[in-house]
């Protein structure tokens, strides 16, 4: 019987869980592909091109309302369940809470783990092709960076150097306004290089209309010249990005790179910590969820508790942005700033539903 209940279970809530994504989706389409034709009607850009900026952005987007989601469809699942007295029906024959919550709670770390690790890279990805069809199709401000630094090795006497640009495009590979600090092995200050422009090459800076100024001797310039770079295109794209936009498999990989480069990584750090926290989020989701709509057809003030519900789950969302904002800072642990909410979270929810089955 418990294996029955349980796939039926399984069954309505995967269903839950795809309707309400969905329904979710298809507006977040909606919405983008308006403000993308709005971009697009200064451009050349094809309605084409505006449907596939939003399918590019969607996954992304998709992957920040999926703990919402999950927490709606739980609700609804245990709501429907508890409106046709199925759930009464399974208490009768002696089944506890932890039975029938059990494939709710197992898939929903399926979705977190899926999240992680599948989802999270495409969006990364799908996020780096977006940016590079915005700048090469409608050529707004949203293809262009303003006054952004990057840090890097690749000197052949293993010094370093610091580039800082007014405005860059092609997702941080063609720079405008430049000026470059370059410094030798030990960190003593070399030159400084203004240029006009730079574009990346493979291991270097393509440089154009460049002064380059030694302490103590006279600028030269050059119409053209090079600075050294270790960097790849993936990594310039990423570290002029957001944390957020750089997938799971490659954050340890730029932590270590901003590591090497004298550069704070605590926000990738902390992006890293919460990817890996994610499915005890989701599950947390969950478990409220489940606290508070188990008991409704009990206890009577259905649309008290829905609404309790959906605002204990904007507070636990709220509270993870919160402790991550004081991770970025440097005044909590990153590993702290990304677990404690949903352990938090999953503590007391467990031990409210203790209370409401078992007394």
């Amino acid at each position: 019987m418990s294996g029955k209940l349980w796939r039926y279970i399984s069954a309505r809530f995967a269903f839950n869980v795809c309707l309400v994504l969905s329904v979710v989706c298809g507006i977040i389409f909606a919405v983008e592909s308006v403000e993308n034709l709005r971009r697009a009607s200064n451009s050349d850009a094809g309605i084409g091109i505006v449907f596939a900026l939003s399918a590019l952005r969607l996954p992304w987007l998709a992957e920040q309302v999926m703990p919402f989601a999950l927490l709606i469809a739980t609700m609804m699942t245990f709501l429907s369940l508890g409106r046709s007295h199925e759930l009464t029906v399974a208490r009768s024959t002696g089944m506890s809470v932890w039975q029938f919550t059990g494939p709710v709670l197992l898939i929903t770390l399926a979705f977190g783990l899926a999240s992680t690790l599948v989802l999270n890279p495409l969006a990364a990805n799908l996020l780096a092709l977006h940016s590079t069809v915005i700048d090469e199709n409608l050529r707004t401000e949203a293809g262009v960076e303003h006054h952004r630094w990057i840090r890097q090795g690749g000197a052949a006497d293993g010094g370093s150097s610091v580039m800082y640009s007014r405005l860059s495009q092609n997702v941080g590979q063609e720079l405008s306004g430049v000026t470059a600090f370059v410094y030798g092995p030990t960190g003593q200050f070399q030159r400084r290089i203004e240029a006009e422009s730079a574009t990346l090459t493979p291991g270097r800076w393509d440089l154009t209309n460049m002064w380059t100024y030694v302490p103590e001797e006279k600028p030269i310039f050059s119409e053209t010249g090079y600075l050294p770079t270790n960097l790849s295109a993936e990594q310039i794209g990423q570290s002029l990005g957001n944390p957020q936009f750089v997938s799971f498999w490659a954050l340890r990989q730029q932590i270590e790179i901003w590591e090497r480069a004298g550069l704070n990584a605590d926000a990738f750090r902390l992006q890293y910590q919460s990817l890996l926290a994610r499915p005890l989020l989701y599950l947390a989701m969950a478990v409220i969820a489940a606290s508070v709509s188990l008991r409704l057809f009990r206890f009577g003030n259905i649309s008290n508790m829905i609404l309790g519900g959906i605002g204990a789950g904007f507070l636990l969302y709220v509270g993870a942005k919160v402790t991550g904002d004081l991770g970025v800072a440097g005044v909590l642990n990153a590993s702290v700033a990304a677990w404690a909410p949903p352990l938090v979270a999953c503590f007391l929810g467990t031990t409210v539903l203790l209370f409401q089955e078992d007394g």
